[in-house]
């Protein structure tokens, strides 16, 4: 695994990805091994479009640990609720992972907008 130096960038793309959310613990963004990227995540947001509230578990992976960004996070009905704002950026190297799930089976997106920089 690899931190690419950022002071030298050739480029930055700005990209969004979408996952829907269910009870398993899925990938929502992965660096690959061999990428020779870095990734800048700037915002998450998770929202839950039903009746009911919810909870969501939102984790930062390494090799095979994992590591609690926010755990049994409340999702108010028809809410949505910011995981991770632009205060608190996070840098996925070449390897780490982010993976999401929630309490229900049905009814929730995530949303989370980063750069890939190399």
């Amino acid at each position: 695994m690899a931190a690419p130096n950022i002071v030298n960038v050739t480029t930055i793309f700005g990209k969004t990805n979408v996952a829907v959310l269910n009870t398993t613990l899925s990938n929502v963004l992965v660096n690959s091994s061999t990428s020779g990227n870095v990734i800048k995540v700037n915002d998450i947001t998770i929202s839950n479009f039903t009746g009911s509230a919810m909870y969501a578990n939102l984790t930062f992976g390494r090799g095979s640990s994992l590591y609690f960004i926010a755990g049994t996070l409340t999702l108010p009905a028809y809410s949505t609720v910011a995981a991770i704002g632009k205060d608190t950026t996070i840098y996925l190297e070449e390897g780490d992972y982010l993976q999401a799930n929630t309490s229900s089976a049905t009814g929730s997106h995530l949303i989370v907008s980063y750069e890939s920089i190399n």
